[in-house]
């Protein structure tokens, strides 16, 4: 398949989500759900290792079943649709309006439903506390406490793997493929020890709302507002930065590719 007809396929997914607003919803908030799991998943296989690098392996190979999950259940993830509509959008084919308005049920949903998710697991508390606990705080306050520019181009690091292994899902033909790439960008990114706006209402999420449910849990060491270790301030940083990874790293230069080929 040609760059041309990729983006193009790619472009498709997108217009189709924005023509149905609820069904995206929905399936923003599965796909949420399922982005949860994955950081509870990676949290589990990591706690306990003391080798940096191990660990991160660890938490990549455990984590990047969640996008092999939404892309194969046809459910959506906001960040991919940030690369997905801006093709649209290059190609005349989505407005602008129409691609914010995608953009922001599907932030909204996949948000409510890790948050969700994550909620449940602390509630049940369990398995889920000790030394897991103390991994999760540990975790979301190194994520928290980055200085703005870190997190910031941490953020474009993110969406630059990701979406690059989803227009790679989209070129191939077989099952087996695309479950390969669909695993790959979500691996590579929780490797490279990157931001993702979605993983990271798990990650800083988990350690906050311990505490709430037992009393045994570690005090995060974040908070949840706008404050400098605020949760509500790495989403909006890291939603920036997923957002320029997304459109000037993947959708704008895979697009100048199609139209230079067609020139």
């Amino acid at each position: 398949m040609s760059v041309g007809a990729t983006v193009r396929r790619i472009a498709d997914v997108a217009i189709e989500k924005a023509a149905h607003p609820y069904a995206l919803l929905v399936r923003s908030l599965v796909a949420g759900a399922m982005v949860g799991f994955g950081v509870l998943l990676s949290l589990i296989v990591s706690t306990g290792v003391t080798t940096p690098g191990i660990a991160s392996l660890l938490m990549g190979l455990a984590f990047g079943m969640s996008f092999v999950l939404i892309l194969m259940s046809g459910m959506s993830l906001s960040t991919a649709d940030m690369a997905a509509g801006a093709l649209a959008v290059l190609q005349r084919r989505l407005t602008v309006p129409h691609y914010l308005r995608l953009l922001a049920i599907g932030l909204i949903g996949n948000t409510v439903g890790a948050f969700v998710f994550i909620l449940v697991c602390a509630a049940a508390g369990g398995p889920y506390l000790g030394a897991l606990a103390e991994r999760a705080a540990t975790l979301g306050a190194a994520k928290a406490d980055q200085p703005f520019w870190t997190a910031l181009l941490l953020a474009v690091l993110c969406t630059w793997f990701l979406q690059t292994s989803m227009c790679l899902y989209f070129k191939v033909r077989t099952e087996g493929a695309r479950m390969a790439f669909a695993f790959y960008g979500p691996f590579a990114f929780v490797i490279g020890g990157t931001q993702h706006v979605i993983a990271n209402v798990g990650f800083l999420g988990l350690p906050l709302l311990l505490p709430l449910f037992h009393s045994s849990a570690p005090t995060a060491t974040i908070d949840w507002g706008l404050g400098s270790h605020g949760l509500l301030t790495n989403l909006c940083v890291t939603t920036l930065g997923n957002l320029l990874g997304g459109t000037l790293f993947v959708a704008l230069p895979f697009q100048a590719t199609a139209w230079l080929q067609e020139r």
